[in-house]
C-alpha cells in the first residue's frame, strides 16, 4: 500500500511530532513528494530547505484546498493541533483549530479523492472515570479538558467518515511524546521533555506535576514508527480506525528523575504542581495496546532506560558544543 502514497501533505509540520515526521517521510518517499505546512512558526532551515513548505490555516478550508490542488496531494498526516495546556488557557482557539481543522481536512480528502489520512488522537481522550491501569481499547471517554473533548469528537468524526464515505482514516491515541529535537509545545506531558534539557544544562528542574504522577509515554522514534506502520498496514486487518491505543512505557515523574540521576548524579528535581496536575490526574497510568499489536503488528523499541541514555547522550554532546538551544520559560 505504501507505493500508493505519492504526494503527501503534513499539517503542523513545525510542531514536535510534525517536524520529525516530515523528515522521516521525505527520506522514505522523496523530498519533493512531501509537502510540509505550518501556520505562523517559521520552519527550521533543515525542514524548509529539504522540500516544499507552505503556510496554511487549517481553520480556513480555502487555504487547505489551495495547496492540495497545487501539489496534487493524495495523502495527509494531520498533526496541527492546540495541545492540552494551551487549550485550557484558550479553549475557543483549541476548538477552532482542532475541530474545524479536522473537519476541513476530512472534507478536503473527500472532495479530492484522497487515498489515506492520518489523524492522531491522544490519551487526553480519557477522563477520571476511565480505568487508570491498563486502560482498555474500548472504554468510557469523558475528558475534562477542551483538548480531550476535541480528541474524542475527532475520533468519532473520523469513524463517521470511514463508515459514511468510505474514507481511509487512521489514527492512534498517542501517550506523552519525548524528543530531543523539538522543545515543549504546551502539553501536560511537557515535563518529561523539559526535564532532560534542564538536567543537562542546569543540573536541576522544577517539575509541574507531583513526584508520584505516572503517565504512559513514548520516545519519538517509536512515535514515528507507529504512524508509518499504521499507515502502511493492510486495511483488511483493521477492525479499528482512528482510535488505536499505543504505548511504549509508563513511569512516574520521580522514576524519570531517578533514571536521569544514574547518568547525572548531581541532578536535583523539585516538584511544584500547577494547573496541569489536575489534567494529568485525569489521564491513565498505563494503556492496553493489544488491539494495535494484533491488527497491525505494533511493537515499540524503547523503554525508560534506553530512551534516557539516548536523550542524555545527544543533549550532552550539544551542550558541550554550545549548541543546546534551550532556555527556561515561565509556566503557562
Amino acid at each position: 500500500m505504501a507505493k500508493e502514497m505519492k504526494k503527501i501533505m503534513i499539517t503542523g509540520s513545525v510542531g514536535q511530532i510534525g517536524s520529525e515526521l516530515t523528515m522521516a517521510l521525505r527520506e522514505k518517499y522523496g523530498n519533493d513528494n512531501v509537502l510540509a505546512t505550518g501556520h505562523r512558526t517559521q520552519p527550521s532551515p533543515e525542514l524548509r530547505d529539504s522540500g516544499p513548505f507552505e503556510f496554511i490555516n487549517v481553520s480556513k478550508r480555502e487555504t487547505i484546498e489551495e495547496v492540495v490542488k497545487k501539489y496534487n496531494i493524495d495523502t495527509i498526516y494531520h498533526l496541527s493541533a492546540i495541545l492540552s495546556g494551551v487549550g485550557e488557557k484558550n479553549p475557543k482557539l483549541c476548538w477552532d483549530v482542532n475541530m474545524n481543522g479536522t473537519y476541513n481536512i476530512l472534507e478536503a480528502a473527500i472532495d479530492n479523492d484522497m487515498t489515506r489520512i492520518f489523524i492522531p488522537s491522544s490519551i487526553a481522550a480519557f477522563g477520571p472515570e476511565t480505568p487508570l491501569d491498563n486502560t482498555p481499547q474500548e472504554t468510557i471517554l469523558r475528558p475534562k479538558t477542551m483538548y480531550g473533548v476535541t480528541k474524542v469528537a475527532g475520533e468519532l468524526l473520523c469513524d463517521y467518515y470511514v463508515k459514511r464515505f468510505g474514507l481511509d482514516v487512521r489514527g492512534c491515541r498517542y501517550p506523552g511524546i519525548i524528543s530531543y529535537e523539538t522543545l515543549p509545545g504546551g502539553g501536560t506531558t511537557d515535563y518529561a521533555v523539559a526535564i532532560y534539557f534542564e538536567a543537562v544544562k542546569y543540573k536541576n528542574y522544577t517539575c509541574f506535576v507531583r513526584e508520584d504522577t505516572r503517565l504512559p509515554m513514548m520516545y519519538m522514534p517509536d512515535c514515528l514508527k507507529a504512524a508509518l506502520d499504521l499507515m502502511e498496514a493492510d486495511s483488511s486487518r483493521l477492525k479499528h480506525y482512528s482510535d488505536f491505543n499505543v504505548t511504549a512505557m509508563s513511569f512516574s515523574a520521580g522514576e524519570l528523575a531517578a533514571e536521569i540521576r544514574k547518568h547525572i548524579p548531581e541532578f536535583v528535581c523539585e516538584y511544584e504542581p500547577d494547573f496541569r496536575q489536575e489534567i494529568a490526574d485525569s489521564w491513565p497510568n498505563s494503556l492496553d495496546d493489544s488491539a494495535a499489536r494484533e491488527e497491525w503488528g505494533w511493537e515499540p523499541s524503547y523503554d525508560l532506560a534506553a530512551m534516557t541514555k539516548d536523550m542524555l547522550e545527544v543533549l550532552s554532546k550539544r551542550h558541550q558544543e554550545g549548541k543546546l538551544d534551550y532556555e527556561r520559560t515561565k509556566s503557562l
